[in-house]
């Protein structure tokens, strides 16, 4: 089979980790790396031994017209990024936020299907053997219909008001970086629609917000999500049921999940000890997607990505009112 051929925006961080995960599979590779720096295109591509380097991201597309392109700039970027590659017809899994606001995610999803060409938020977590238990758990009924969910991921943000935390130019606050966990792993677990939305937020100096609470009606079940930049909190998902419970710590980096029954003992202990890097999920199901001409996954669908720009949205508001 002929080898699949990933091209990177961006050389940021994460990257490395996507260029590692991509070598963990057959008949995949990356063939090039883009940035606004050539330095530091140079840099990446020969630490990832990559043939071809770029300072343009149109040059790369011309020249190398890659299978999928792999966008791992900062949030604020996403979306010229991902109109650039449609407008070249290739495919495309960007990094989560994928989206400043929902208007980017419409008009990108609207192409999409209109060309009938890939597109995925890299919502790598969904993918992830430990958050898949979580979820098999609750499909099979282990611990009775679910009634409450609960989450929070919260780090305090290293400093510095031009940061990709905290500046506003760039796409920061809490909401795009780590929000999105929350509210997508949620949304697998809790196989209801989100309705009623309550959103509590502590906005920054820079303009970003800093921490949140979103509490959210699913029919007969409550979800409460909180984030924060501003302090360490515990990093846990909790499912309740009528029967029991799911524990999953560290949602956003699984690699292990709980399962409780109605007496609040340990009845499974899910523990993933065969991952090495955790990107490689995604990955492959870009390539299989693409392969099979699909224009979206079933895992990380187009719709749950623009129900959390809409969320995004709805967070931006409060800080209207506060104005």
């Amino acid at each position: 089979m002929k080898k699949f051929r990933f091209a990177i925006m961006g050389a940021a961080k994460i990257a490395h980790k996507f260029c590692n995960g991509v070598k963990l599979l057959e008949n995949c590779e990356v063939v090039a790396v883009a940035s606004k720096s050539m330095e530091r295109a140079q840099e990446f591509a020969e630490k990832n031994n990559l043939p071809a380097a770029y300072d343009s991201y149109e040059e790369m597309l011309i020249k190398e017209k890659p299978d999928c392109v792999y966008i791992a700039v900062t949030v604020n970027d996403h979306f010229r990024l991902c109109m650039l590659c449609l407008d070249y017809n290739v495919p495309v899994i960007c990094e989560k936020a994928m989206f400043m606001n929902s208007s980017e995610a419409e008009i990108v999803f609207k192409r999409s299907q209109e060309q009938r060409v890939f597109v995925m938020e890299a919502t790598w977590s969904r993918f992830l053997p430990a958050v898949r238990q979580a979820k098999a758990w609750i499909q099979q009924g282990e611990i009775g219909q679910v009634r409450f969910l609960d989450a929070s991921i919260g780090f305090v943000a290293p400093t510095g008001d031009d940061n990709r935390y905290h500046s506003p130019s760039l796409g920061g606050g809490a909401a795009r970086d780590i929000t999105i966990y929350t509210y997508e792993i949620a949304r697998m677990m809790v196989d209801k629609p989100f309705g009623e939305t309550q959103i509590q937020a502590v906005w920054g100096k820079t303009g970003v917000d800093l921490t949140e609470h979103i509490s959210i009606q699913c029919e007969d079940v409550l979800v409460s999500l909180v984030t924060s930049f501003a302090a360490k909190l515990e990093e846990i998902m909790v499912i309740y049921g009528e029967k029991g419970k799911v524990v999953i710590p560290r949602p956003h980096v699984a690699s292990q999940a709980m399962l409780y029954d109605e007496k609040g003992e340990l009845a499974e202990h899910f523990k993933d000890e065969v991952t090495q890097n955790g990107f490689i999920y995604e990955i492959a199901e870009c390539v299989e997607c693409i392969r099979s001409g699909k224009i979206e996954s079933e895992v990380v669908p187009q719709a749950l990505t623009l129900d959390c720009a809409k969320l995004f949205d709805m967070i931006d508001k409060t800080k209207e009112g506060m104005d």
